[in-house]
């Protein structure tokens, strides 16, 4: 892959001062903007010699500006960010045996029961989501769920009940 060097620079020269201001509309934070913008043009020069009208280079730009802040969005929204306050209640320790109780009786669960139920409850998936994404039918999702939940109950109860007897 050879790239024109000098190109690329002469365009970054003439438009970099627009696109940057692209790029701190799209994030609402200078030094954000010239991260995003840093980022697009690396990716803007490694598609060099692939984009030949060069009359659609910064239509190139911003959409690659888009499509790495959205990436970036995404990985934000699973780091922790502070609070206004710290909820009220911690969690007892109680409960965390609970969630352990919980999660062990899902490992004793069969493979598929396990994996509708998670799917479920935990990700949220309508029956029919879950059916297309395991490739089974709907009535199988169904069972599957109202089998799971029956013998989490039951292993639950026995579990709560050996507690109570200690």
């Amino acid at each position: 892959m050879v790239v024109n060097h000098e190109e690329f620079r002469a365009y970054v020269q003439s438009r970099g001062a627009a696109l940057l201001r692209v790029a701190n509309q799209i994030t609402g934070n200078p030094s954000d903007a010239e991260d995003l913008l840093q980022a697009a043009l690396a990716k803007t020069y490694l598609a060099w010699e692939k984009i030949k009208d060069r009359a659609s280079l910064d239509g190139y730009v911003r959409r690659a500006m888009v499509n790495i802040n959205i990436s970036w969005w995404r990985r934000r929204k699973l780091e922790e960010f502070p609070a206004e306050r710290l909820p009220d209640v911690p969690i007892q320790p109680e409960a965390r045996n609970r969630y352990d109780e919980l999660e062990q009786a899902l490992d004793r669960l069969p493979a598929r029961q396990r994996t509708a139920i998670v799917l479920r409850y935990y990700e949220d998936m309508s029956e029919m989501e879950i059916a297309r994404a395991l490739g089974i039918s709907v009535g199988t999702v169904k069972s599957s769920v109202s089998r799971g939940m029956a013998k989490l109950r039951d292993d639950l109860l026995v579990s709560a009940d050996r507690k109570s007897l200690n």
